[in-house]
């Protein structure tokens, strides 16, 4: 079965374990559509870590059939998404482990959050997000967990990366994340992606959020995609705007959504062979207190 692979995920071309893991689509794509008895299109073009194609099942079920990047960010997607069981988010329809693919609902019309206006897109999370942060344990991974591994990663890729960024960056996010970890408050299921483009306009639900990556986490871990993402605004004012419209929406701690987004987007912003710079002046206002 042949594979066009979208321009967005073209970056696993770059890397020997993206080459292994593009050799192996055509066979896994063909073993599911049997499996499951699909009928398939053209990959969607916005899929960034996976390679999500829409399908029709026998009864007539629109679905989505996404084979995943086998990074770990997503190990555990289908369990938060059977977790959550259709509530504020899409519902797993099928799982197979072993080929990381997933059977799920498709939003319909599917446009993004984003597409609304900024104050009416931060009015959907504030009504989603406590609805997703449910009380959860293993298998997730705790958030502590994940910035241990920040902590040791961010400053060996800041040196391969010829120190792209100046070193008070790097030393704030670390000092955060000594504060922040061992006074977390209530762990509840977070998602370390969920921003405007993942949240997806839909029938079943007005809203529904798509391709999460799940962690186990205080409540102000979870806003921090929505501050840090650039889809509804790029722009000191803007993620400003977003810092104190969800953290007073959401009767969160500001001053701790604010450091998790400082972290969580220093820590993105350094990929294996690649900085993004976007992200870099994002914390560089979070940082501006005013």
């Amino acid at each position: 079965m042949r594979v066009e692979i979208p321009e967005r995920l073209r970056w696993t071309e770059r890397l020997p374990a993206g080459q292994a893991w593009l050799a192996t689509l055509p066979d896994r794509l063909a073993e599911c559509v049997v499996r499951w008895d699909l009928r398939i299109g053209p990959p969607f073009a916005y899929a960034f870590a996976s390679l999500a194609v829409p399908a029709d099942l026998p009864d007539g079920t629109r679905a989505v059939l996404k084979l995943q990047y086998p990074d770990d960010d997503s190990v555990h997607e289908a369990t938060a998404l059977a977790h959550w069981a259709g509530r504020g988010a899409i519902r797993l329809l099928a799982h197979d482990a072993e080929r990381r693919a997933l059977l799920v609902e498709r939003c319909v019309p599917g446009t993004p959050l984003h597409g609304l206006p900024p104050d009416a897109a931060l009015d959907v999370a504030v009504g989603l997000l406590p609805r997703l942060g449910v009380p959860a344990g293993p298998p997730f991974t705790p958030l502590a967990e994940e910035a241990a591994g920040w902590a040791e990663r961010m400053p060996a890729k800041w040196e391969r990366l010829n120190r792209p960024f100046e070193r008070r960056l790097l030393d704030t996010a670390l000092g955060l994340l000594a504060d922040l970890v061992p006074s977390q408050g209530e762990q509840v299921l977070v998602n370390q992606d969920l921003h405007a483009g993942n949240v997806l306009a839909a029938t079943r639900e007005p809203w529904l959020v798509i391709d999460p990556k799940p962690l186990v986490g205080e409540r102000e871990f979870a806003a921090v995609p929505l501050v840090r993402g650039p889809e509804l605004g790029h722009s000191p004012a803007a993620v400003r705007h977003r810092l104190d419209r969800l953290s007073a929406g959401l009767g969160l701690d500001r001053e701790r959504v604010r450091g998790w987004a400082v972290v969580h987007t220093l820590a993105w912003s350094m990929g294996e062979d690649e900085v993004f710079p976007h992200q870099v002046e994002t914390v560089r206002w979070l940082l501006d207190r005013a």
